[in-house]
């Protein structure tokens, strides 16, 4: 076998990534009761919870949640592998069927990761920005991080494009941040 060049790179393993969860909450869910619990049971404990962002960029599900929506943005301390996305995805759509009364969604979660580039979400649905990654789920890149803030993405959720959870998402980096120095593993370096 001939030698590879240098410059063509060699298979490493991804870089640890911070998982965090953007839920939405109809009126009759309290989270610390009912979500908190099974969130931390699958994904471990939560190191950030937002305080509760009026959900009024669209009305998409309150024929099925009602009305008076709101999101929370929430992060698990674990560190964790990207690949986990699909199992974590899968997951927490069992959550959001174990709360539903009569087939309607009382909560719906989408889970996702933040490494240093991005926040990625995991979805069911297809869409042509999003990346089959296996049964079923997508990632669906929704945020870059440039030039020391996060950049919306042409296709990114009206609340996410519009920087409603910048601060939060900010927060959570300083804390992926810490946890990746606390462990010993290198911040990104472009080479």
């Amino acid at each position: 076998m001939s030698e590879i060049h240098p410059k063509a790179g060699r298979p490493q393993d991804a870089p640890s990534v911070k998982f965090i969860a953007a839920v939405l909450l109809g009126g009759d869910i309290d989270f610390d009761a009912a979500l908190s619990p099974e969130l931390e049971q699958q994904l471990g404990r939560i190191d950030y919870r937002s305080e509760p962002h009026p959900f009024t960029v669209t009305d998409y599900y309150e024929d099925e949640m009602g009305p008076g929506l709101e999101r929370l943005i929430v992060s698990f301390e674990p560190l964790g592998e990207p690949t986990d996305l699909v199992r974590i995805k899968i997951a927490t759509a069992r959550i959001e069927e174990r709360l539903a009364v009569d087939g309607a969604r009382r909560v719906n979660i989408d889970p996702g990761y933040m490494d240093y580039f991005k926040i990625v979400l995991a979805s069911f649905k297809e869409g042509p920005q999003k990346i089959y990654v296996g049964d079923g789920v997508y990632a669906d890149p929704v945020l870059l991080f440039q030039n020391g803030a996060f950049e919306p993405l042409p296709w990114s959720f009206p609340d996410f494009r519009a920087g409603s959870y910048t601060d939060d998402l900010m927060a959570i980096r300083r804390i992926y941040k810490s946890a990746r120095k606390m462990k010993g593993l290198a911040p990104y370096e472009r080479k």
